[in-house]
C-alpha cells in the first residue's frame, strides 16, 4: 500500500502542477466554437482552456507515468481517462440507489465549501426535509490530505484559476503583472486547498458588526457557533471556557515543528507579546499555529460534515455540477429553483422552501448578478434584465501579505526544506501517525497579532497578523518543485534576482509574512458578460490608500526588531538583501525600497469578503439582512464569507463554518423546526 502511495506522490510532485506555468507567451488561441464544445459538447479535450478560450495546459502523456499508474493499481481502468486520480477520490453517489436527482427539494444549496458543507449537514439532521447540494468541483483525494502540499493545489483544477484585473503598481513581480486569486473548487471548497489555519477574530470586531444593526452577530453570539463545530486538542488550551472538545472539526497544533517557532515566541515575549492561545478573547499575543487537521492530516469541511452524512437519504450531493442561474419569479420576486449544468446537460431543480448560495465571495455575487440581482446600470450594460437593484459585488475587502521579508541563518539544518522533507521516511511517518515535516501547513508554525504605531483604533484591535514560517519562499527547492512561488505566480526572473543567492547556497532561512488585517482600500467584482462560464472581473484596488502601505512598512520594522532580539541572533539572523529589478533606484532598507518591494510581491491570503455584504434595511451597501436573506427577494439567502460586512482578524475558513452553523439555526427557526432550547 505504501509503495502505491509513494508512486502516486512522486507522480503528483513531478507532473501534478498543471496550471503553474501560465504565461501569455506560450498559450494558444482556441476559437469560440471549440470553447463552446468544451463547455457543452460531447467530447472532453485533454487540453484545458481558460475563460478567454486560451489553451493553458495538457495532461502529460508519458510511458513512465503509465507504468507508475499500472504499478499503483495494476487492474484499474480509470472511469475518466483524463483523471489519473479518480480512484483516490472520495465519492458521493446518490443514496438509495437513485440514478438521478429529484426535480424538487426543500432546500437547494449552491456550493459545498466551508459554509455549504456545514449547512447541508445541519439541515438534513431533520429527516423530514430534503436538501440538494450542488458543487462545481470534484471530491477531494488522498493527496489533498497532506498539509505540505497546500501550495501545489493552488495550481490544479482543485481551484478556480481567478486573476485580479490588472492594476498598475501592485503585483508587478507576478506573471503578466496580475494578482492570482485561486479559490477552492472541490467538495469541501477552499478548505481542501487552504493552509488550514484556524482563527476567529477579535471580540470587539464582532461586536462592531452587531452594533451596525446586524442583530445576533456579537462576539458572544458567534462564539456559541464557533464552539459548536470545534473539537480542540491543543496541549491543554482546549480546557478554556471559550474552546470546545465536542464538535466535528478537529483543531490542533502542528505535530512537528522547527526550533524557530520557540525562537519566534521568545522574541515576541521580549517585545511585549505574551505567548497565549491567540484565539483567546482576552488579550493579544503570539502562539503556536492552530490548524484544522487531525494527527497531521488535513480535515476539510467535507470530511467534518459530509463524509459520515452522505448516506442520509434526504441529502443529495452532486459534484462537478455548475449552477448557472437562480430562478426567480419576476412578479413576486420569489426564488423557486436553480438552473445548472451537469455532464454537459442543462437542468433545473425547484426549491420548495429556499435557495441558498454558499458558492463563496466570488461565485455567490456572480450568480446573483447573472440572475438579475445587482447594480442596475451594470446589469443592463451586460444585457441582463434587472429584477432587484442591489449593490452586489460593490464592496470587497481582502487580506494581502508580503512574503519577501527573509532572514538568513548561519546555522544549518534548522529550517524547513522541501528537499529534506520529501523522502520515504517522512512519508511513512506521516501515513502512520502524522508526525512528519509534511504535516506542516506550508511551513506555517506560529501566529502573532500586533498593533503598529500607524493604527488609530482606540480599542485593542490588531492591524497586522504575523505568520511565522519555519523557512521562507526559498524552502520549496531551487531544483525541486518551486511550488510556493508558482502558486503565487511569481515571475522566475524576479524570484531569481531577489533570492537566487539563498537557493544557490541552500541557506537556512526564517521569515514572517505580515498580513494586513483591516485594509482601507476597497475593491469590487463585476460581470465580464452574461455568460455564466466567464470568470467575473475582479478589482482588488490593493494599496490605493497610503495608510495601507504605511502599516505594512511599520510591520516590516517590527519583524526586523524581532529578528534582532537575542533568541534570533543565536542563529546569526541577518536580513537578506533582496534585489528586486524595479527597486534598484531605492536605497536598500529604506521605506521607499520596502514600498517598492511590497508592490512587487503583493500576495493574497485568499480571504475576500463583503461582496454580498450583510446589513439592516436602509444600509445602502447591504445585499443581505442579518438573517442572510437577500433584501427584497423572497426565499433566497447567501451563506458564506461574502456576507461579512467588514474585516475581522481571521482567516476566513473558521468564520465561514461558523456562518454555516448559525445560518442553519436561522433557517430552522424560519420554518419552525428549531429544536427546543436552541437559539440563534
Amino acid at each position: 500500500m505504501l509503495q502505491k502511495i509513494f508512486f502516486l506522490l512522486a507522480y503528483f510532485l513531478l507532473f501534478g502542477s498543471a496550471h503553474s506555468d501560465y504565461d501569455e507567451a506560450f498559450v494558444e488561441t482556441v476559437n469560440d466554437e471549440e470553447y463552446r464544445n468544451y463547455l457543452y459538447g460531447d467530447e472532453v479535450p485533454l487540453n484545458r482552456v481558460d475563460r478567454n478560450g486560451r489553451l493553458l495546459y495538457s495532461y502529460p502523456q508519458n510511458p513512465i507515468i503509465n507504468i507508475m499508474m499500472q504499478t499503483a493499481a495494476p487492474n484499474y481502468v480509470p472511469k475518466n481517462p483524463n483523471d489519473f486520480f479518480d480512484f483516490l477520490r472520495d465519492s458521493y453517489p446518490l443514496p438509495g440507489g437513485l440514478k438521478s436527482p429529484y426535480d424538487e427539494y426543500d432546500y437547494v444549496i449552491v456550493g459545498a465549501g466551508s459554509a455549504g458543507s456545514v449547512l447541508a449537514s445541519r439541515l438534513t439532521e431533520d429527516k423530514n426535509v430534503t436538501v440538494l447540494l450542488l458543487e462545481a468541483g470534484k471530491p477531494e483525494m488522498l493527496l489533498t490530505d497532506i498539509p505540505a502540499l497546500a501550495p501545489y493545489f493552488q495550481s490544479t483544477d482543485y481551484t478556480w484559476q481567478y486573476y485580479m484585473e490588472y492594476q498598475p503598481g501592485v503585483c508587478t513581480g507576478m506573471i503578466n503583472g496580475r494578482c492570482f486569486w485561486p479559490r477552492g473548487k472541490a467538495v469541501g471548497g477552499t478548505s481542501v486547498v487552504n493552509y488550514m489555519i484556524y482563527t476567529r477574530g477579535r471580540p470587539i470586531e464582532w461586536d462592531r458588526i452587531a452594533a451596525a444593526g446586524n442583530y445576533g452577530w456579537s462576539y458572544n453570539d458567534v462564539l456559541y457557533y464557533y464552539m459548536k463545530s470545534e473539537r480542540a486538542s491543543l496541549d491543554g488550551l482546549e480546557k478554556s471556557p471559550f474552546r470546545s472538545r465536542d464538535g466535528e472539526v478537529p483543531v490542533e497544533h502542528v505535530p512537528k515543528k522547527t526550533k524557530l517557532i520557540k525562537t519566534f515566541l521568545e522574541a515576541g515575549r521580549i517585545l511585549g507579546h505574551p505567548t497565549i492561545d491567540y484565539n483567546s478573547p482576552h488579550e493579544l499575543g503570539f502562539g503556536y499555529v492552530q490548524t484544522t487537521t487531525t494527527f497531521g492530516h488535513r480535515y476539510s469541511a467535507a470530511k467534518a460534515f459530509l463524509h459520515k452524512q452522505k448516506k442520509r437519504r434526504n441529502l443529495h450531493i452532486l459534484p462537478q455540477t455548475r449552477a448557472t442561474k437562480v430562478l426567480i419569479d419576476p412578479q413576486t420576486l420569489t426564488a423557486y429553483g436553480v438552473e445548472y449544468v451537469r455532464n454537459r446537460i442543462k437542468s433545473t431543480v425547484r426549491a420548495r422552501k429556499e435557495v441558498i448560495l454558499s458558492a463563496g465571495p466570488i461565485a455567490s455575487p456572480q450568480l446573483l448578478m447573472l440572475s438579475g440581482i445587482g447594480p442596475q446600470n451594470h446589469l443592463r450594460s451586460v444585457g441582463i434584465p434587472v429584477l432587484k437593484d442591489l449593490p452586489v459585488g460593490q464592496t470587497l475587502y481582502d487580506h494581502i501579505c508580503f512574503p519577501g521579508l527573509i532572514f538568513e541563518l548561519n546555522t544549518t539544518g534548522v529550517s524547513l526544506s522541501e528537499t529534506r522533507a520529501l523522502n520515504i521516511r517522512e512519508a511513512v511517518s506521516w501515513l502512520r501517525h502524522g508526525e512528519s515535516t509534511i504535516s506542516s501547513p506550508g511551513g506555517v508554525e506560529g501566529i502573532g497579532y500586533i498593533k503598529t504605531p500607524i493604527s488609530d483604533d482606540p480599542d485593542p484591535v490588531p492591524d497586522i497578523e504575523l505568520i511565522s514560517i519555519g523557512g521562507s519562499l526559498t524552502s520549496d527547492g531551487g531544483s525541486g518543485s518551486k511550488a510556493v512561488r508558482k502558486g503565487m505566480r511569481i515571475r522566475e526572473d524576479v524570484f531569481d534576482s531577489a533570492f537566487n543567492e539563498l537557493e544557490k547556497f541552500n541557506r537556512d532561512t526564517w521569515s514572517a509574512f505580515p498580513m494586513l488585517l483591516h485594509p482601507k482600500s476597497v475593491g469590487r467584482i463585476e460581470l465580464k458578460d452574461s455568460n455564466p462560464f466567464s470568470h467575473p472581473l475582479m478589482y482588488g484596488n490593493y494599496l490605493t490608500d497610503p495608510k495601507d502601505v504605511a502599516t505594512f512598512v511599520a510591520s516590516f520594522r517590527h519583524i526586523q526588531a524581532l529578528a534582532n532580539t537575542p533568541p534570533f541572533q543565536r542563529y546569526g539572523t541577518k536580513l537578506h538583501r533582496a534585489d528586486y529589478p524595479d527597486c534598484r533606484t531605492h536605497i536598500f532598507d529604506s521605506d521607499e525600497y520596502w514600498e517598492c518591494a511590497l508592490r512587487t510581491l503583493t500576495a493574497t491570503l485568499h480571504h475576500q469578503i463583503a461582496t454580498c455584504r450583510m446589513g439592516p434595511v436602509g444600509d445602502p451597501l447591504a445585499v443581505v439582512d442579518p438573517e442572510l436573506r437577500v433584501h427584497g427577494v423572497n426565499r433566497l439567502r447567501v451563506v458564506d464569507s461574502s456576507v461579512l460586512p467588514r474585516t475581522v482578524s481571521a482567516h476566513t475558513h473558521a468564520p465561514a463554518m461558523m456562518i454555516g452553523e448559525k445560518a442553519a439555526d436561522m433557517i430552522k427557526w424560519t420554518w419552525n423546526v428549531l429544536n427546543v432550547g436552541q437559539t440563534y
